[in-house]
């Protein structure tokens, strides 16, 4: 195997920290969700692609019951755990061990699940953590790949992505759903995927924005993003209160909204359940727009989802929002914040030849709101997980 390029620093780290070479390097993708928020955990649909950006693992088979891990990231003394073990987030880790919840969760679900064991890992990304790119997923998702290979067990990738869903909702104690983990296992270069949160079922939809000579801009907006912060899991017991007062098993099967609508008195809820609905319907859009090759088209898309989620599940941001509005003063053609909101990315479709006069409008926007200075991307849908060496 043909050692990707990012491999050979990681694998010579791994080798000053542990005093011998790894077994493997692995590698997951960040994700951007194109259009689909907040509908994974209701049941319905998203279309995510992979992006260049992930993280990566070195790691070392163990035969004694332990996964140690170190990070690039954050400096300090590692972490080790027995693989054998109930939650993490009952064993009440400070928050300067919090990143490691994610790898040792993965090791004690794999554990019990497909009996794999323990590892050294050392672990490093591109990817900015906080901007809802799906930082925690990648790193599940490499983990995972690496604690199967090492222990030669051989797990179809989504049933390896509802079990990285499981750590990171029972081990880490943040109620995700399984978008971010599919994506980054099942997403393939020059596609999006059109996951059916409901039934697992996927299909490739071709996503090649650059061939109608447009961009995709990721704009992390320096917000910082986190789940398991609390407002994420309130939004999704609304959600989940809504579809009980319905008699729906989830929000995905309200077919009659306005009747919905009616009968629901709380108008908080009423809101969450127009969002949901309504995002749905413009995933399927969305998908036959890039089936047609419309990618041009997809710009509405982007503004009803982000006016959605900004006014009906009221989870935007002031930066997101300013983003977005300078966006299109400067001619894009869509905007919308992306992720579980409350910080973290928004993505902007463009002409290409418009692409700098755009990045250049949201940074004097936030200039004028004395923000710190946003951060760009170019979002080139790339390959899903995989060994790099």
């Amino acid at each position: 195997m043909t050692a990707a390029p990012e491999a050979a620093p990681l694998a010579a780290g791994f080798a000053a920290a542990y005093g011998r070479a790894p077994d493997g390097v692995w590698r997951a993708p960040g994700r951007v969700n194109l259009i689909g928020e907040h509908t994974d955990y209701n049941e319905g649909f998203v279309l995510p692609f992979a992006l260049a950006h992930g993280v990566s693992v070195a790691a070392a088979r163990r035969d004694d019951g332990i996964v140690e891990a170190r990070s690039l990231q954050v400096p300090g003394e590692p972490v080790s755990a027995p693989v054998d073990g109930g939650p993490v987030v009952a064993e009440g880790w400070p928050p300067e061990r919090a990143w490691a919840a994610y790898p040792v969760g993965v090791a004690r679900v794999l554990r019990a699940a497909l009996g794999t064991g323990g590892a050294s890992l050392l672990i490093d990304a591109d990817l900015p953590r906080g901007a809802g790119l799906s930082s925690s997923a990648a790193l599940e998702c490499a983990t995972a790949l690496a604690l199967c290979d090492l222990h030669g067990v051989d797990a179809d990738r989504r049933e390896l992505a509802a079990l990285a869903q499981r750590a990171e909702n029972e081990q880490v104690g943040a109620p995700c759903g399984i978008m971010d983990q599919s994506a980054s296992l099942l997403c393939t270069p020059g596609n999006a995927l059109l996951l059916d949160c409901r039934s697992g079922l996927s299909g490739q939809v071709p996503y090649a924005p650059g061939d109608a000579d447009l961009t995709l801009l990721v704009v992390d907006t320096r917000a910082s993003h986190a789940i398991g912060d609390g407002d994420y899991g309130r939004r999704r017991a609304e959600c989940e209160e809504a579809a009980a007062l319905l008699g729906v098993p989830a929000l995905r099967d309200v077919t009659d909204l306005a009747g919905a609508l009616r009968s629901l008195p709380d108008p908080v809820l009423r809101r969450r359940v127009q969002h949901v609905v309504t995002e749905n319907h413009r995933v399927e859009a969305a998908a036959g727009l890039l089936r047609a090759g419309a990618v041009a088209d997809l710009g509405a898309m982007l503004n009803a989802s982000h006016l959605s989620l900004r006014d009906q599940f009221e989870i935007s941001w002031p930066q997101a929002d300013t983003a977005v509005d300078a966006a299109l003063r400067a001619g894009a053609r869509g905007g919308r914040m992306i992720g579980g909101g409350f910080g973290g990315s928004v993505i902007v479709l463009t002409a290409a030849d418009r692409a700098d006069r755009v990045r250049d409008a949201i940074t004097a926007a936030y200039a004028e709101r004395a923000w710190t200075a946003p951060a760009f991307l170019d979002a080139v849908p790339s390959a899903g997980a995989h060994r790099a060496a």
